[in-house]
């Protein structure tokens, strides 16, 4: 029997933990899809990879997700949907539909800051590749956006310093970069960012908006399947969790991240 697609699974990969962010808002609006989950810990964080090398993982974990049905490909980082997205799309073809995290968040900046000034934070290559200033200035709305590289964020969050007293030192000593100065809202750009919102929040005291793509991410993703008849009726088998480097603290860290238990499986994307 030829399985209906709309109860095929949402593939869902990033460098490590963070991509959880968004699968977890994805549940919390699509409570009957199912996901399969690539967190690359063997090669994370993808912030100071290659273009080159991003695209070589990318591909890989597209061919795990390609074998297990799934019919969306969600680019849940903001570094691979920078370096990889169109070459994914490309290789994928009509196997599935590839979604990125910064197409989303575009399009809610410009529906919301039309002439204003806005931040970003992000990896050195999710900030070098410039992706977002070109999507923003093609918008055509007069944005400001500038941007910082904050490339000690991510592994902090990896090993498990969030909403602590390091990993606040080290968010004030971003946030008060004069590059940020005069900002009206700032885009968290790497899904691992949400875990820290709080402290990004407490920093700036209600006076510029923080922007959480995992949420708008999320919705993007509901508004798709609806748009194109692929929403499951009903959640059919469970959640997988792919890693490329099992450890024991990935481990940990993913039960806090998706608040309930979860069983990983090791999948090396080189044998």
């Amino acid at each position: 029997m030829v399985q209906d697609k709309r109860e095929r699974p949402i593939g869902v990969f990033d460098s490590g933990i963070g991509g959880l962010t968004v699968a977890q808002a994805i549940l919390q609006v699509l409570p009957n899809e199912r996901l399969i989950y690539f967190g690359d810990t063997a090669h994370l964080p993808y912030g100071d990879k290659s273009t080159a090398a991003i695209q070589a993982y990318a591909v890989k974990i597209c061919d795990l997700l390609i074998k297990q049905q799934c019919k969306v490909i969600l680019i849940a980082c903001n570094s691979a949907s920078a370096a990889a997205y169109d070459l994914v799309r490309e290789y994928v073809g009509s196997k599935a539909k590839v979604l990125n995290v910064i197409d989303p968040i575009v399009q809610h900046i410009g529906a919301t800051y039309g002439g204003r000034t806005i931040g970003l934070i992000g990896t050195k290559q999710t900030v070098n590749s410039n992706v977002y200033r070109k999507k923003v200035d093609e918008l055509g709305l007069d944005i400001t956006l500038k941007s910082l590289a904050t490339p000690l964020l991510a592994p902090m969050i990896e090993e498990g310093f969030f909403n602590e007293s390091i990993s606040e030192s080290v968010i004030n000593a971003y946030l008060s970069d004069a590059e940020l100065n005069d900002i009206e809202a700032v885009i968290l750009g790497c899904t691992h960012y949400p875990l820290i919102k709080k402290q990004i929040e407490k920093y700036y005291n209600g006076k510029v908006d923080v922007l959480d793509a995992s949420v708008i991410v999320a919705e993007h993703v509901k508004a798709f399947l609806e748009q194109n008849d692929l929403t499951a009726e009903k959640l059919t088998g469970d959640h997988k969790f792919y890693v490329s480097d099992f450890t024991r603290s990935f481990e940990e860290s993913t039960r806090i991240f998706f608040k309930r238990q979860v069983n990983l499986e090791h999948y090396p994307l080189w044998e």
